[in-house]
């Protein structure tokens, strides 16, 4: 065994120590960085030859320490677990707002809600039918029935802008998820010729697990690892990022909103055009510009219609101050009759049917029975008011439903992320507690290198021939 090996080994302990200092100072100085995985110095004892040899024999105590490599410290379950509950909170959270924006545009409860106007149009029959020649209670009753048919308008058209503002952010959406999967691809090449140069990388992982959880954010993606450092993303079992290659995704489908049942809106490759079953941000979107939005729409329409059958059919039923029998209250401004295309039909007070019977020579019609008879349409179970009551129920059962699947997802995206932040998350108190520790060693080291030191200096000159 050699004179200077404890020289050796301590100069071994004083370089990993430093190291490890250097390493605990850089966990120190990201404590705040955004995606920033704290990591640790990797010390390994170098150990003796275990090869026998003619003229030399190893002792069996070693030869130092090496802190060669510097490792991340990261959990690759709770990772997929964040990227998992990420992509699931994402697309409540989309839902969920779609829900308020449909509740925005009906505006209930309140008074410019469409109950409010409609329970202001019966009020105004009643008055007709309280006092049939008066023609200014004619004239009101046309005025409440041109507000209630500007409220479906305004519902109409708040959907569909809702629609339309949906699909825009969708398509910025995918470009952004194609630029960060490039991102990814280039960060791959870059850590796997960092890998086999034997060069660190764990900053570069940093900002690839970055844009990771990002992906599933946005469209769901799950990370695959493979080979040096190299991962892939899936979506949907649709390949995103392949190693160094980056598929383009695309967003396919109609852009008017009535028509999502023949040609839904979708996204696809951008080569070969096949349908990716996206999550995250991205399936949230998809399911409210082909279901939440499109029913809502559907089912205001029907209240229009129902609204317009009830009315022409009862008004029919009357005779207008010049004996002419009711001609249709409402009616289309152009195709069949929705809640974008309703329009009160005429405007002059005379044309209201309120009386019940024919006029007798001489005598207007001024019998206010068809009036009271429209005015008591609002209380039928089957009629407009009844049906628009079970739809504002079910959106409100709806969304309060959305509501409470969030608060509950929020819950166990929070414990998971908590989970994955104890394990690769900067602690103070630990790195202050590691600081102390290789600081000690480092201090034990150098007072090593400090005994050989004088060891050597009293082998070397104060040993020799004593006198002759």
């Amino acid at each position: 065994m050699s004179t200077f090996s404890g020289l050796n080994a301590a100069t071994t302990a004083l370089w990993a120590q430093r190291r490890a200092l250097d390493v605990t100072g850089q966990n120190i100085a990201n404590v705040n960085t955004d995606g920033y995985s704290r990591q640790r110095a990797d010390l390994q004892a170098i150990g003796g030859s275990p090869v026998p040899a003619f003229y030399s024999t190893s002792p069996g105590i070693g030869a130092g320490v090496t802190a060669d490599s510097v490792i991340r410290i990261r959990d690759a379950f709770l990772e997929g677990r964040g990227h998992t509950e990420t992509a699931n909170s994402a697309k409540l959270t989309v839902e969920n707002d779609a829900y308020e924006l449909v509740e925005q545009a009906f505006r209930e409860p309140g008074d410019t809600g469409i109950q409010s106007l409609l329970s202001d149009m019966w009020s105004g029959w009643e008055d007709v039918a309280n006092n049939p020649k008066d023609s200014a209670a004619r004239g009101q009753v046309l005025q409440r029935l041109e507000t209630l048919v500007g409220g479906l308008n305004f519902s109409h058209a708040s959907l569909g802008a809702q629609w339309d503002q949906s699909r825009e952010n969708l398509q910025v959406l995918v470009d952004d998820v194609n630029a960060a999967a490039r991102s990814v691809a280039e960060l791959n090449e870059s850590i796997q010729l960092a890998r086999q140069s034997g060069l660190p990388a764990n900053d570069l992982a940093d900002k690839r697990d970055v844009l990771a959880m990002k992906l599933a954010e946005q469209i769901g993606g799950t990370v695959r690892p493979g080979d040096d450092g190299v991962v892939d993303v899936v979506v949907g079992g649709m390949s995103l990022v392949a190693g160094r290659t980056a598929t383009t995704f695309a967003v396919a489908g109609t852009t008017d909103p009535d028509a999502t049942a023949g040609d839904p809106v979708r996204i696809v490759t951008a080569a070969g055009g096949y349908t990716v079953q996206a999550g995250g941000t991205a399936a949230g979107q998809l399911n409210s510009l082909n279901t939440i939005l499109p029913s809502y729409r559907a089912a205001l329409n029907s209240v229009a219609v129902d609204l317009a059958t009830g009315l022409n059919a009862a008004h029919a039923a009357g005779f207008d101050l010049n004996g002419v029998a009711g001609t249709n209250l409402l009616a289309s401004s152009g195709g069949p009759i929705t809640a974008a295309s309703i329009v009160v039909a005429f405007s002059d007070p005379s044309l209201i049917a309120a009386s019940s019977v024919p006029p007798v020579p001489g005598d207007p019609a001024l019998d206010n029975g068809n009036a009271d008879a429209i005015a008591q349409l609002r209380q039928s179970p089957t009629g407009t008011d009844a049906n628009y009551r079970r739809m504002i129920v079910e959106l409100g059962v709806q969304s309060a439903v959305a509501q409470r699947n969030l608060d509950i997802q929020a819950v166990i995206t929070t414990q998971v992320d908590a989970a994955r932040e104890s394990v690769a998350g900067v602690n103070l108190d630990e790195e202050m507690t590691n600081m102390l520790q290789f600081q000690q060693a480092y201090a034990a080291a150098g007072r090593l290198v400090t005994a050989i030191d004088e060891t050597l200096d009293v082998l070397i000159n104060r040993t020799g021939i004593v006198g002759r």
